[in-house]
């Protein structure tokens, strides 16, 4: 899994290179983590399943053996910190 917090002081970290592991290019800069790798990876895995159950709060419910409100808590939580990232 791909670090996004610095294990020093937690601030975000970013992209420095990136490299072809089949004819060794590498490109170099200063790049954005994109949103989703930011998140945790819990955070990561329930989006996975939302988008796998097209979105069914109900069906991730049933999936996760939670009530329908916990799970619209989770993802109210993953929305917020999304939107904090943007900003």
């Amino acid at each position: 899994m791909l670090p996004s917090k610095c294990p020093s002081c937690e601030a975000q970290l970013k992209v420095k290179s990136l490299i072809c592991t089949s004819c060794h290019t590498e490109v170099s800069g200063l790049y954005e983590l994109p949103l989703l790798a930011q998140l945790q990876p819990t955070e990561q895995a329930f989006i996975v399943k939302f988008v796998k159950s097209s979105g069914s709060l109900k069906e991730m419910a049933k999936e996760l053996s939670l009530s329908y409100p916990t799970v619209r808590n989770l993802l109210n939580d993953i929305i917020s910190k999304m939107n904090d990232y943007e900003k």
